[in-house]
């Protein structure tokens, strides 16, 4: 799902479903024997999709996302068992299958939905809707950072309260007493009153057949005994002792592998190549064009990457063959000036007259912007292992989208759904990248042309050379200041629109603002990257937001304040960030302090970068301070991870990232020339969580948007040079040219 719209999705639904929204034809119910075959043992009670329970009282939660290191199988495993009232230590999760039953139409609803409350007589046909919908288009996800602030919220403990409720009935109608006098503790059901208990296990064959609620009662926040606390990570014991199995350690009998080389240029097709084998290529089993790329098996992974190196490949020449970066950034320059010009940029946000009010503006305040292409650099690189066998394919992988995959595989080989299976694995790093399906569909390609199980493995060159990649990006930025310095209007346009659709918008209080837009045609491909268009406007309205305090004469996080005076929860994150960074506290000679804040997937967070500019221009971010509003930190250990990570990964971006082009291809190839932030850079990071009660917002990305600005405005704090190209070291910082800017 590239791009979509609540229209769209719910057409898609209504559509698929062949049924009316209002009604009770298309509502999901309890879904529990669909799934039974799936995820149970013929001994296990299934209560409904998302959770079993064993005959050892072992509570199993089924969990409908992939692990790539942000600890989700423990998060809501922890969610579903508060509710329930289990005892953690006879917790267990299993990872949901690639199945249409788990299509999560639960985060598909958060994300068009948000928090809104439905009447309760229409919660099920709503539902219906969703799950219809996402069957249709094979949605199973994990991104957004929504696994927990949707799944984990709508989905595992409204799972887990409807359970307890099951229990207890089915113990009430044992015991034939009131359920108001029973309560469910450490997995046991107990009536007080005559002394009397059960543990789930053994109500659970009587509790399956109770009416599952469908709003049951939720905890608060006050009551939580699990939620809140950083339990144990079901994760991290095999990954320090090397048990863990991402794709790339998959291992099925008498598997061979293969490596691939796609046209440098994207789009272009292979011209000619000599697939025979020859006497020379010990342990090669075939050589295959598969269109736009050439691939090798052999029975090892190194024979099959020299015998792919050394064949004379070539591939056809196109228009794209002769384009540069600079003839990219000039076109998308050109098409902008055009766009403006004739008046057809697309409207993001109007309010009031911004232009009327510019021109009557005390102090106008200009910027242009510019970002660049970034690839996603997962330490894993892309692979695959399938076996096309006995008319049936299956798949080792660690894919963001299961279903999706699945989808991609039946499609090519025209299967049946149910006949490709998925095994998905520890993912070794995602960011958005491991919801393509590009490998999962050559590996099948290739698969299908030999009897034997085959691993593809990417290089680590093709990995960053065939990337789908955030786009560059072009940014023009007008403000104008009354005498007092606040903004009285502002205008903005940029390229590219994907999502979230909030991204753009000015989180400060302007009251004439005029946001547009342009999509100029471009040959590199796109693909979500880590908070997606929230990393480019995180950095683009913080650093302007930065420019006009300059401009005001103001202090940058004073200005702030100012400027969100209406929103309780930025001024109660800039408030306890200021406090723990010490803001305005002496600084040693070549460092600057800088400020940043935004809000993303329901998640405000403020930085500020303490940084070192040597003599010799060279950056040095020495410590970080985080303060962030998620709601609340389910599990806090585990959230300061993710905001750590977070701004480890933007850091890499602000600092060094960029994918160039050159002749129509990508110029890096490997973290020599496209470095990502090692631990001798890493800064040291202080996290400070506020749990304010609001709805529980996503952990994954929002910190990444803040570190850029954070950082370049500390650079202008310690230089005066102000970085509106990115990255960072693209930038002299050298002390003779901060005598002259």
């Amino acid at each position: 799902m590239k791009k979509w719209t609540r229209r769209a999705f719910i057409g898609a639904g209504v559509l698929a479903s062949g049924a009316v929204v209002i009604g009770i034809a298309i509502r999901p119910g309890n879904r529990s024997s669909k799934v039974a075959g799936l995820i149970a043992s013929a001994d296990e009670t299934v209560m409904n999709i998302w959770l079993k329970i064993s005959p050892d009282n072992t509570v199993t939660a089924i969990i409908p996302h992939a692990e790539m290191g942000q600890g989700v199988h423990t998060t809501l495993a922890m969610m579903l068992a508060e509710e329930m009232d289990a005892d953690w230590s006879k917790v267990k999760f299993l990872e949901a299958p690639a199945d249409k039953e788990y299509a999560n139409y639960v985060l598909a609803k958060g994300f068009i939905a948000g928090d809104k409350q439905f009447p309760k007589f229409l919660e099920g046909t709503i539902d219906g809707v969703f799950l219809t919908a996402v069957k249709s288009m094979n949605f199973q996800i994990t991104g957004g950072s929504a696994s927990v602030r949707f799944t984990g919220q709508h989905g595992m403990r409204i799972a887990g309260a409807a359970a307890k409720a099951m229990l207890l009935q089915a113990a009430a109608d044992t015991w034939k007493v009131p359920t108001e006098e029973l309560k469910a503790q450490n997995s046991t059901i107990i009536h007080q009153a005559s002394n009397r208990t059960a543990t789930f296990a053994e109500l659970a064959p009587a509790a399956a057949k109770v009416k599952s609620p469908k709003t049951p009662k939720l905890k608060s926040q006050e009551e939580f005994t699990i939620m809140g606390t950083s339990k144990p990570r079901f994760d991290i014991p095999a990954k320090v002792t090397g048990e863990a199995k991402f794709g790339m350690d998959v291992q099925v009998a008498g598997m061979k592998y293969a490596t691939i080389k796609a046209s440098p240029v994207f789009g272009s097709k292979v011209k000619s190549v000599d697939t025979t084998i020859s006497s020379s290529m010990l342990g090669v089993s075939k050589i295959l064009n598969l269109g736009n790329a050439v691939a090798v098996i052999a029975d090892g992974y190194w024979q099959a990457k020299t015998t792919l190196d050394g064949l004379p490949i070539e591939f056809e020449s196109t228009a794209n063959n002769k384009l540069s970066q600079a003839d990219i950034i000039n076109g998308y320059k050109k098409a902008m000036d055009t766009a403006l010009a004739e008046d057809e940029l697309d409207l993001h946000f109007k309010k009031g007259d911004a232009l009327k009010e510019l021109e009557s503006a005390e102090t106008l305040v200009e910027a242009e912007y510019e970002l660049p292409f970034l690839a996603h650099a997962t330490m894993e690189p892309m692979n695959c292992t399938t076996w096309v066998h006995d008319g049936k394919c299956e798949i080792w992988c660690g894919s963001q989208n299961p279903l999706g995959v699945k989808a991609a595989a039946a499609k090519l080989l025209d299967l049946d759904f149910d006949q490709v299976t998925v095994h998905n694995q520890l993912l070794g790093g995602g960011f958005g990248r491991r919801s393509e399906t590009d490998v999962i569909e050559q590996a099948v390609m290739i698969a299908k042309e030999v009897d034997f199980p085959v691993k593809l493995i990417w290089s680590r060159e093709e990995d960053t050379q065939h990337d789908v990649y955030r786009e560059a990006t072009l940014s023009r930025m007008k403000a104008g200041l009354d005498k007092s310095g606040n903004p009285i209007a502002y205008t903005h346009q940029f390229i590219f629109k994907h999502h979230p659709p909030e991204a753009a918008d000015m989180p400060y209080d302007i009251p004439n603002q005029l946001i547009q837009y342009s999509s100029p045609e471009t040959f590199v491909p796109w693909g979500n990257w880590r908070s997606v268009d929230h990393s480019t406007h995180g950095f683009l309205t913080e650093s302007f937001i930065d420019e006009l305090a300059f401009a005001a004469k103001q202090d940058p996080f004073a200005y702030r304040k100012n400027l969100s005076k209406n929103n309780p929860r930025f001024q109660a994150v800039l408030d306890l960030v200021m406090e723990k960074s010490g803001w305005g506290t002496a600084l040693p000679a070549n460092w600057g302090r800088g400020i940043a804040i935004a809000q993303s997937f329901g998640t405000i967070v403020a930085e500020v970068a303490e940084v070192e500019v040597s003599v010799e221009g060279k950056v040095k971010v020495h410590r970080v301070v985080c303060a962030v509003d998620a709601g609340f930190a389910i599990h806090p250990d585990g959230f300061i991870a993710q905001m750590e990570s977070g701004i480890i990964y933007g850091l890499a971006a602000a600092m060094t990232g960029e994918i160039s082009i050159e002749n129509g291809a990508v110029m890096q190839g490997n973290f020599h020339d496209y470095p990502v932030t090692r631990m001798n850079e890493a800064p040291k990071i202080e996290t400070h969580i506020i749990n304010s009660g609001n709805p529980p917002g996503g952990g994954g990305e929002p910190s990444t948007p803040v570190i850029g600005p954070a950082v370049t405005n500390a650079i202008f704090n310690a230089t005066g040079i102000r970085i509106r190209q990115l990255p960072i070291s693209k930038n002299d910082l050298r002390e003779s040219m901060r005598q002259t800017t």
